[in-house]
């Protein structure tokens, strides 16, 4: 499926989320929309390794007659005639697939109750997803839709009601995705482009999930690129990444892409949000990573609570070769007197209650590996307020961990309409400078939101791996200019974006306001010469 196509397929399923969400929010309808579309995708792969698994056993017959058997799927035909070869069967799926789905439970089952206005729908697919979430997979996915309230008033007031609307939906949805061709990669593409609807939609609330695409990829492809010499180009293999507040993850995914899907050994993410959490797992396995390359924990970062990022065992400590992150912004947080002999904190001190960005960054650049790269996306605040926050950005600075600073235009988010910063971290790095790119004035405006064009992102990462310097747009900043700044990392303080003023001769001005006084003169004297004839008073 072409770019165009997988757009195409975006728009039609959020044309039909917009319809039938009514009056609910679109954060609300999200959640259901997004599952039943999961469930689509859990269904097709399946079926597909099915036909493979079961080779010329496969009943390949037409719905006619999957409807003179009583049945919605192929699979329950193979079911009622094998009744002895269903359990070696699922457990060689297991073993394939990593995960079972009863036929019942397929696509083609809930969409057939859909079409037909069946009753049993409801029940049905309540079933199905408490199936997938307590035997399809191993423990990792238990929860996976438990979020989803098929009994929420948002869905009607009555079962009957209720039992409706879904049939609506999935009718809708089967209907809508009809005439395009849904692979993995397509319907991932579709969901991401869904996500990124329902995030406009969803004003402040945005912020907990999503990451506009253009910023991911600006963050995706500098943590690519090689740590010490980034004019080489990117890395050969990133054996981990993290994000430690993944929100949907399309940051992972971004790097993913970036990499190339041999290109990472493995994919971390953190997220305190279950429903986001939930989010994040279902669109790891919509764009074709298997539940063993990726590790999502539902958990806090600032308080530590993934045992794999605890150092009760310091020679076990995991580190990562890459870092993406976009944390909430200015988060108010209340740490405690123990928090500060934390690991990840006590060398630097904590960040204040008003503002945890600080925090967010230390816990994730404590576990980046001596030659990773980590890039945060933090509001400008970082770079000059004073007390606390001072002092890490000093230690931080001092100790030649800031690599660049790069300025992004305003209103780019759905949730806020503050400039923001990107802050590149490395542990080990070549140059004795920091990078300063201003590329606030560089963007697409629009009604709502700004955008960053492609240029603009090519401009961004092509002055950061390049380490190019332009006038008003870039420049390398040497460790005493910013001592002398009291390492105060203001952006305008080192690239203004102000054009400088034509200088004024004031010779030349002088020349010009004689000569017009001249021509003033000439001009009255024969304007009362005119006066003069016709006998009236001259003008003084």
């Amino acid at each position: 499926m072409t770019a165009t196509e997988q757009h195409r397929l975006g728009k039609a399923l959020w044309t039909i989320a917009d319809k039938l969400r009514g009056a609910m929010m679109a954060d609300d309808f999200r959640d259901y929309m997004l599952s039943f579309l999961f469930l689509r995708y859990l269904s097709e792969n399946y079926e597909e390794s099915v036909k493979k698994e079961l080779g010329s056993d496969y009943p390949e017959i037409s719905r006619d007659i999957i409807k003179k058997a009583g049945v919605n799927t192929p699979l329950q035909i193979w079911y009622n005639e094998n009744p002895d070869d269903i359990a070696e069967f699922e457990q060689q799926m297991r073993r394939k697939t990593h995960y079972v789905i009863l036929p019942e439970y397929l696509w083609g089952n809930i969409v057939e109750l859909a079409r037909t206005q069946s009753k049993e729908l409801l029940d049905t697919l309540e079933k199905g997803f408490k199936y997938i979430e307590e035997q399809s997979f191993d423990s990792s996915f238990r929860g996976l839709f438990s979020e989803i309230n098929l009994h929420s008033d948002k869905l009607g007031k009555t079962y009957e009601e209720r039992n409706i609307m879904l049939c609506r939906v999935f009718t809708e949805i089967a209907n809508g995705i009809a005439e395009f061709s849904t692979d993995i990669d397509s319907l991932g593409d579709a969901y991401e482009y869904l996500i990124g609807e329902f995030a406009a939609n969803s004003g402040q609330k945005a912020g907990e999930f999503y990451t506009p695409q253009k910023i991911s990829s600006i963050l995706s492809e500098i943590v690519s690129l090689d740590n010490q010499n980034p004019a080489k180009g990117k890395k050969t293999k990133i054996d981990r990444v993290l994000d430690f507040a993944c929100g949907s993850g399309s940051l992972l995914l971004n790097v993913r892409h970036e990499m190339g899907k041999h290109g990472i050994g493995k994919i971390y993410g953190q997220e305190k949000n279950i429903t986001t959490y939930n989010l994040a797992r279902m669109n790891m396995l919509l764009h074709g990573v298997k539940d063993t390359e990726f590790e999502i924990h539902h958990g806090d970062s600032l308080l530590n609570d993934w045992n794999i990022l605890n150092e009760i065992n310091p020679s076990k400590k995991i580190q990562f070769d890459a870092i993406v992150a976009n944390p909430p912004f200015s988060y108010r947080w209340e740490p405690s007197e123990e928090l500060a002999k934390d690991f990840r904190f006590k060398n630097y001190g904590l960040a204040p209650k008003s503002a945890a960005d600080f925090a967010f960054l230390l816990h994730g650049f404590h576990f980046l590996r001596e030659d990773g790269t980590m890039a945060i996306i933090l509001p400008h605040g970082v770079l000059f307020r004073g007390g606390k926050e001072e002092l890490i950005r000093k230690k931080l600075l001092t100790d030649g961990n800031i690599d660049a600073v790069i300025g992004l235009p305003s209103n780019l988010f759905y949730s806020t309409g503050i400039p923001v910063c990107i802050l590149v971290l490395k542990k080990c790095k070549k140059h004795d400078d920091v990078l300063f790119i201003n590329a606030s004035e560089h963007f697409e405006k629009g009604k709502r939101q700004n955008t960053l064009r492609d240029s603009d992102v090519r401009k961004i990462v092509e002055t950061y791996q390049y380490r190019k310097e332009t006038e008003r747009y870039s420049r390398s900043v040497s460790m005493c200019e910013i001592i002398d700044n009291d390492y105060n990392l203001n952006i305008s303080r080192y690239v203004s974006t102000a054009k400088e003023e034509i200088p004024v001769d004031l010779a030349e001005v002088h020349k010009q306001l004689k000569k017009i006084e001249e021509d003033i003169k000439i001009a009255k004297d024969k304007h009362n010469r005119f006066l003069e004839e016709l006998g009236l008073p001259p003008i003084q």
